[in-house]
């Protein structure tokens, strides 16, 4: 065994409880939710809520939302809204009258009720990458098109790494798998590579109903069961500006209808999709989540959902999304106050632009996360392992990403701001006095393996030190890691006869033809 596996290194104040799954590549902080201590960053004032809450009624009294889903066009007729043609309208007192009846907070629970996270509140969860259709690692160098080994990898990262708390669509698009059964082998994946909540595609009535029967089976719950409580969820985005297409309102109708979670998030860039200034993007962002609320709520009172933002900034001179800017992080903690105004959990995410895992990666998603923190946010998605504005997923990233969400989740562990009077360690200046140290003090000895972070990927040896290590930047030193932890892993326990049904579920649908496609 290596050095480097050798060595015993710590995440914050208790590592020695940490859950794992395979043989310890590093030791890690436990499965610990955070839960946000701090105030919010609220930049609006009274006035200014105000303001953005009109202007969103206003788009959705006025001008009004193209639904291009016929079911949810009658729905929308029945409750009162006026329809024309595609587009629909409604009044706020209607809105908010819907909007009410949604949680401020709900909990989903996966086939490990261990592993249940809740949504609302001061909680705070962080998820995988979702969706990139590319794939990047040192060892490839390059950028290139998914598989399903390389989704499996990370679904193992994901399961791996105690500060991922849900697993949310495919890490990278599995390309090499049919888009007919492409949902049914990688849900197949990540119900027995994870046992964390995870969410279904709402890309046509096969598969949602597929995967909701998976997630069911995995569980092992009856019908009555399963739509008694969220055991998963589903995330729509809106088709800026002011859209919700056709299969994205199938999915979250036939989800709100069995109770599951539901989350909008509307992807509006600045400049592009939706007005150049920050208040006017929120504003559009607030009134296309808030009608697919409405919809969910008046299908089924009470569901869970939770309103998501996804507002940043193009680059003028070319036209590509930015992220991390100071502009995203305003907007999510606009979007934060906002959400809470209306009652609704929140989600945003971890994101950037970088197109490998370097300086600038980091110090963007650094931004997106700690804006995430700062909003109060319940729901980070893309917590570890987005590149490229989510077109690449790369382990390295989620590595690198898993080292800032521990670090994020000390921050949040009230020890450190205790002012007990142990804290306060009178004693203990007393018996050091004016000179001394404070190194070999009992104070210190008790505490020392706890009192502070500290990081599994950071090197902290000077420039001499690193160098006679063999000078291994920080991606390596991650790559190094992905690779041990990969090699390593261990699947968590499934009952045999849950993963046959599993098994016979998808070599059935299988042989249905899985979901219709054009190719």
């Amino acid at each position: 065994m290596s050095e480097r596996n050798k060595r015993r290194t710590r995440g914050g104040g208790r590592a020695g409880a940490a859950e794992r799954r395979g043989s310890a590549v590093i030791e890690q902080m436990p499965w610990n939710p955070p839960k946000m201590i701090d105030p919010p960053v609220e930049p609006l004032s009274p006035e200014g809520v105000e303001a953005i809450h009109d202007g969103a009624m206003r788009i959705l009294e006025e001008i009004g939302i193209e639904f291009l889903n016929p079911e949810a066009l009658e729905i929308l007729r029945e409750a009162g809204c006026t329809i024309d043609g595609e587009n629909v309208r409604m009044g706020r007192e209607f809105v908010m009258e819907m909007v009410a009846k949604a949680p401020s907070e709900f909990t989903i629970t996966p086939r490990n009720p261990d592993r249940a996270i809740t949504i609302g509140g001061n909680n705070l969860n962080f998820g995988n990458v979702s969706s990139p259709p590319n794939y990047w690692d040192m060892s490839i160098g390059t950028k290139v098109a998914g598989t399903r080994e390389m989704c499996q990898n990370l679904l193992k990262l994901t399961q791996y790494f105690n500060c991922i708390h849900f697993a949310g669509g495919y890490p990278v698009e599995p390309v090499d798998i049919h888009a007919s059964v492409r949902h049914l082998d990688v849900l197949f994946d990540k119900l027995t590579l994870t046992d964390k909540a995870m969410h279904a595609y709402s890309l046509g009535k096969e598969r949602v109903e597929d995967v909701m029967e998976m997630v069911r089976i995995a569980g092992g719950h009856s019908h009555e069961d399963f739509d008694a409580s969220p055991k998963m969820y589903t995330n729509i985005n809106s088709t800026s500006p002011l859209k919700h297409d056709f299969p994205m309102m199938d999915g979250w109708m036939r989800m709100a209808r069995r109770g599951q979670g539901l989350v909008v998030t509307p992807f509006t860039l600045a400049g592009a999709m939706a007005p150049v200034t920050m208040a006017g993007a929120v504003a559009q962002s607030l009134a296309e989540g808030l009608c697919a609320i409405v919809l969910a709520q008046y299908i089924n009172p009470g569901v869970a959902c939770a309103i998501g933002t996804f507002t940043s900034n193009v680059d003028m001179k070319s036209g590509a999304p930015a992220f991390g800017t100071p502009e995203y992080m305003r907007a999510t903690q606009m979007t934060g106050q906002m959400a809470r105004f209306y009652g609704l959990p929140l989600r945003s995410s971890g994101v950037c632009a970088a197109n490998v895992p370097d300086g600038q990666a980091m110090w963007e998603t650094s931004n997106s996360l700690w804006a995430a923190v700062q909003s109060g946010t319940n729901m980070v998605y893309h917590a570890a392992g987005w590149l490229e504005g989510g077109l690449i997923a790369s382990p390295e990233k989620f590595i690198m990403d898993c080292e800032i969400l521990q670090q994020i989740q000390r921050y949040m562990d009230p020890a450190i701001t205790a002012t007990g009077v142990d804290e306060i360690a009178l004693d203990a200046i007393k018996s050091v006095g004016n000179d001394g140290h404070f190194f070999g003090i009992q104070h210190t000895q008790d505490r020392y393996t706890t009192a502070f972070y500290q990081p599994f990927l950071s090197d902290w040896k000077n420039y001499e030190g690193w160098e006679v290590a063999g000078g291994i930047w920080t991606p390596e030193r991650a790559h190094l890691m992905f690779k041990e932890i990969i090699a390593n892993f261990e699947a968590p326990p499934m009952d045999a006869s849950i993963r046959e049904e599993l098994e016979a579920f998808v070599a059935k649908r299988k042989e249905e033809g899985g979901a219709p496609t054009d190719f």
